[in-house]
């Protein structure tokens, strides 16, 4: 069965503007379609769960910290879904190898850590669009932070996190790559 709906808008045009930060990525380009390493590997995925290498530049005098988050806008649900938010990364962070998004937040520098995603676990879940969906977009961006600690908690939301990233963000730069099956 294909869903014959509208892409969602971008999320980002709605928030504030801000100058831009280069973000780049040896595993995903805009516009093209996710590897299966990035896709979930749960509700009948049978995907790698990992989430992409990301590097960045351009960050802005004032940068405290940096923030890394995942939003798919196409997700059927009017909240959107929330695959990855991870907060609090130092300033002297410019890149995150593949995989740093594991549940237990190893492959991030400390004092960064994850909030549960849309999946209820946390760290990064990958894209996982219901079968026959429009293709989804996956907003893989980086937020230049003006604090050094958001002020958020381990159990906060990612709309919280995404919340408080409005009234925090110097700058922000993305990568935003598609899924469908």
């Amino acid at each position: 069965m294909s869903l014959e709906r509208p892409t969602a808008p971008d999320p980002y045009t709605m928030l504030p503007a801000v100058a831009g930060i280069d973000v780049r990525s040896d595993d995903v380009a805009d516009g093209q379609q996710l590897a299966t390493e990035h896709v979930f590997d749960d509700w009948g995925f049978t995907g790698g769960n990992q989430s992409p290498q990301l590097s960045w530049s351009g960050a802005p005098e004032g940068t405290r910290s940096f923030a890394v988050t995942c939003f798919d806008p196409d997700a059927p649900t009017p909240s959107g879904f929330w695959h990855w938010a991870a907060v609090d990364l130092p300033v002297t962070t410019t890149s995150l190898p593949h995989g740093a998004g594991a549940a237990d937040d190893s492959g991030l520098p400390a004092p960064a850590y994850s909030v549960r995603n849309d999946t209820g676990s946390t760290g990064y879940s990958g894209a996982a669009p219901p079968p026959g969906d429009v293709p989804h977009r996956y907003f893989f961006v980086v937020h230049a932070v003006d604090v050094e600690n958001l002020g958020v908690g381990p159990d906060a939301t990612p709309a919280v996190v995404s919340f408080n990233l409005a009234f925090h963000t110097l700058a922000r730069g993305m990568i935003v790559p598609v899924y469908s099956h």
